[in-house]
C-alpha cells in the first residue's frame, strides 16, 4: 500500500471515529499537537526569530503551508 493510499485511510478512520462520537474534540487537538511536533510547525514570525532570519528570508526559502489562515513552516528534516 502507499503511503498516499494509507494517508488516506487514516484521514477516514480519524473522520469516521469522530462522527462516531469514539473520538472527541480533546482527542482531535491531541493529535493535532502530536502533528505539530511532528512536523516541527511553527508561525514564519516565530520560526525567523529562533533562526534569526527576516521574514521574507523564511517565507521564500523554506516549506511553508496554511492552516486555518495561518502561515506555518514545516521543518522536520
Amino acid at each position: 500500500m502507499s503511503v498516499s493510499e494509507n494517508n488516506e485511510k487514516l484521514v477516514k478512520f480519524t473522520a469516521k471515529k469522530f462522527e462516531n462520537g469514539e473520538i472527541n474534540n480533546d482527542g482531535l487537538v491531541q493529535q493535532i499537537e502530536l502533528c505539530f511536533s511532528y512536523l516541527n510547525l511553527v508561525t514564519i514570525p516565530e520560526y525567523a526569530k529562533i533562526h534569526n532570519m527576516s521574514y521574507n528570508g523564511v517565507k521564500n526559502n523554506r516549506k511553508i503551508i496554511i492552516i486555518g489562515g495561518v502561515k506555518f513552516v514545516i521543518d522536520n528534516n
